[in-house]
């Protein structure tokens, strides 16, 4: 029976195709390409558009089809579903993995049979000069390893008991219902949070001076959040609270080299 190995995002999955390639293997490797990690979950799996409205909504990219990109995405998970190959799920300690992983048991539940998982953490992250050692709450996604790391971990896929899987898809459809605006996994338990979290450690980094705003992206995106922030989100954040006069930008918002960001004025007493 053929193979398919579930990736959460792009990143993970080319490193895995080196990794496989390396090992002589021909598996297909499939990315997931949505940060379960932000953003409204109910509805998800029923073909609604808040999802493909919020990733446009964060991004600005008024070039890229939000729309088509999740219908085409819907198409690769029914076709999951569908296809009666062997699925493994490769994922790490973040919220994103994670979620893809119970997002999947979920969706493949009724063919328990067909599941199979590598599980990663920050013990297997070899490189001690890599930047998720540097984290508080040790949190890695796939994305991390380098291909030789992954080959290495090839033989670990293990089959998911029929039981764990019935209960990441309750988790699953519960954390639908829950729709908080951010999720964060600590202690093999998710909780709900909201943007409010990420504005406020940006507000705390903004100065009467201007200084880069990649400098601030950087301390929200090792913050100990017990999820990975991606720059796209933290890039939204600064435009949203710019919106609300809240701190002011300078430079091109759509990208960092010139972005520069100050603490916004003091309002004028009457």
């Amino acid at each position: 029976m053929s193979t398919i190995h579930l990736t959460n995002g792009d990143v993970a999955a080319e490193s895995l195709r080196i990794a496989l390639a390396q090992a002589g293997r021909d598996d297909r490797v499939q990315p997931l390409r949505d940060d379960l990690a932000v953003g409204p979950l109910r509805g998800v799996d029923d073909a609604q558009p808040m999802r493909a409205d919020f990733w446009a909504r964060v991004t600005a990219d008024t070039q890229r089809d939000f729309a088509r990109e999740f219908r085409d995405q819907t198409a690769v998970l029914d076709g999951l579903v569908s296809d009666p190959a062997n699925l493994v799920v490769w994922h790490g300690e973040s919220a994103s993995d994670q979620l893809m992983l119970r997002r999947v048991c979920y969706l493949v539940r009724n063919s328990p049979q067909r599941l199979h998982e590598v599980r990663l953490s920050i013990a297997d992250l070899t490189d001690p000069q890599a930047w998720a050692h540097t984290r508080k709450d040790r949190a890695t996604s796939v994305g991390m390893f380098p291909p030789d790391v992954l080959q290495t971990h090839l033989p670990d896929a293990a089959p998911i008991s029929v039981l764990r899987i019935s209960r990441l898809a309750l988790e699953w459809q519960e954390l639908k219902q829950a729709n908080g605006e951010t999720r964060r996994w600590r202690d093999n338990t998710f909780t709900s949070s909201s943007f409010a979290e990420l504005d406020a450690l940006i507000l705390e980094r903004a100065t009467d001076d201007w200084q880069p705003a990649a400098r601030v992206a950087a301390y929200v995106m090792t913050a100990e959040l017990w999820f990975l922030v991606s720059d796209s989100i933290v890039l939204w954040r600064m435009r949203e609270l710019a919106a609300l006069r809240r701190i002011r930008l300078r430079g091109d918002a759509s990208e960092w080299r010139s972005l520069e960001l100050r603490a916004a004025p003091a309002p004028c007493s009457p």
